[in-house]
């Protein structure tokens, strides 16, 4: 049986953009932070987005999270 072990991740802010005058269609522009802690919650995630996106010109619209596994083989089953 194999064993998965998040090794990295990652969130991403999705802020707004304006609206394309011609076509109504939303834009957006992101922000990425690599390095975050594999252990920090969700919660404390939306706290840090939130507490960065006044630094933005952009509202934030919103939060991702990317987690990163390194799948391998369960030693001793």
């Amino acid at each position: 049986m194999a064993k998965q072990q998040l090794v990295d991740s990652r969130m991403r802010l999705v802020l707004d953009d304006g609206v394309d005058e011609e076509t109504g269609k939303q834009h957006y522009k992101t922000k990425g932070f690599n390095n975050v802690k594999t252990g920090a919650t969700a919660d404390q995630l939306y706290t840090i987005a939130t507490a960065v996106t006044p630094l933005q010109e952009r509202s934030l619209l919103d939060v991702e999270r990317t987690d990163s596994s390194e799948i391998m083989e369960n030693e001793g089953v």
